[in-house]
């Protein structure tokens, strides 16, 4: 495969600066799930449940102030938000540890809904920067790094919890995230191109137009494939430890895990480099159908062959969502709609976990693939069609100073 799509999208000015800066900033990020489990767990010796309560809290808050964040950056800017952001973690983090149960989650909840909106800026910033053609390669791009935080950020948390306990690597945490907020508003990358923000300027407003004329009917099942894609992931996650464990094989999870992240990033980066990409509701389809005979594998070393397929399949399902959402929105609503997608990904997330947990506990650990693939399955076919419904008045960029939409199909 050519490396020669990469090479142009990353030559781009200040490209390379904001992946570093944004894969950088993940990384404590997705080290607050694990962290929050083993204190709740472990130290306070709460178990698992009320730890999950707590988890829980947190992803609620993120689901709920992401597109709020984004709003605020669309109207104020992108330095506010994250000054605010920034402050509200490294107030909650660093007293985490000292915090009784129902204070932390409660704490967890508002520190959610402050998040700093490292995802959501991320890709706003590479939907001004990236022309739209280079944009399925930059996001491709950003799938694979997001990836490589997810599998920094939790083994980082656990390393952390174990060598130095919960109350400094929250400390950690919080500081690395306050790090994160200061390097972006030094990078201050832009949130528009020069021409829409120029065009902005120029008509003497910021004002978005109505959300009636862009989150309409397509729009809202792509936010539902969005949902469907991260639903996907996280119960087939569930179901590789759930056969792990009924192999007694549970000390091989890392490495399943491991080699499962590596297939979607060999996926994601072939993904990208391809001349012509695929729509949403194709691609997590197809993953959600390969995912379903995994029901079929009962020893655990045939699974982490046979999750090849549909392993290949996740990195450019997610991206290609992140992708034609950027290419339906307007300019002035871009932050709210990220925040939007952020939340679609983070609830199918946090509905995954206990909905393939009761199939696992009612059914077995290969039923948890089959909740996966049939509600993927389903919700692919769902979006096809209403987007082949709507083809003809499809979501996309909203021309300045009007709100009707521009009249294109839906690829």
């Amino acid at each position: 495969m050519k490396l020669e799509p990469y090479r142009r999208v990353l030559s781009l000015p200040g490209l390379r600066g904001l992946m570093a800066v944004g894969t950088l900033a993940r990384i404590p990020v997705t080290a607050t799930g694990v962290a929050l489990t083993l204190h709740v767990a472990r130290t306070l010796d709460e178990g698992f449940f009320k730890a999950g309560l707590v988890g829980a809290a947190c992803t609620l808050g993120v689901a709920i102030g992401a597109p709020f964040a984004g709003r605020l950056m669309d109207r104020y800017g992108m330095r506010p938000v994250l000054v605010v952001t920034a402050l509200a973690q490294v107030c909650f983090w660093p007293v985490a540890g000292l915090l009784p149960l129902w204070p932390l989650l409660g704490g967890a909840l508002l520190a959610g809904l402050l998040a700093l909106p490292v995802f959501g800026l991320t890709r706003q910033c590479l939907s001004a920067m990236v022309p739209e053609e280079q944009r399925r390669t930059a996001f491709s791009l950003d799938s694979i790094l997001v990836e490589l935080a997810y599998m920094v950020g939790p083994a980082f948390a656990t390393a952390s919890f174990v060598l130095v306990g919960s109350s400094w690597t929250f400390a950690v945490i919080g500081l690395g995230m306050a790090a994160a907020g200061a390097a972006l508003i030094a990078l201050n990358p832009p949130i528009r191109t020069e021409e829409e923000a120029a065009e902005a300027a120029k008509a003497g407003r910021t004002a978005a137009p109505p959300r009636r004329s862009w989150l309409t009917v397509p729009m809202l099942a792509l936010l539902l494939v969005t949902f469907s894609a991260t639903f996907l992931v996280a119960a087939t996650e569930l179901g590789v430890i759930a056969v792990l464990a009924e192999n007694d094989a549970v000390g091989w999870t890392g490495l399943a895990i491991g080699l499962w992240c590596l297939w979607s990033l060999v996926g994601g980066f072939v993904y990208g480099g391809l001349p012509r990409g695929l729509p949403a509701p194709l691609l997590i389809g197809t993953m959600a159908l390969l995912t379903l005979p995994l029901v079929l594998v009962t020893d655990w070393r045939w699974l982490i062959l046979a999750l090849v397929p549909s392993g290949l399949l996740c990195a450019p399902s997610l991206s290609t969502t992140v992708e034609t959402m950027s290419r339906w929105v307007p300019a002035q609503v871009r932050g709210e709609a990220m925040g939007l997608h952020g939340t679609a990904m983070t609830l199918g997330l946090a509905c995954a976990t206990p909905s393939a947990g009761w199939v696992i506990d009612e059914a077995g650990a290969g039923w948890a693939f089959v909740l996966a693939g049939g509600v993927g399955v389903a919700v692919a076919v769902v979006s096809a069609l209403v987007w082949r419904a709507n083809s003809r008045k499809a979501v996309s960029p909203v021309t300045e100073g009007t709100a009707e939409p521009v009249q294109t199909k839906v690829a």
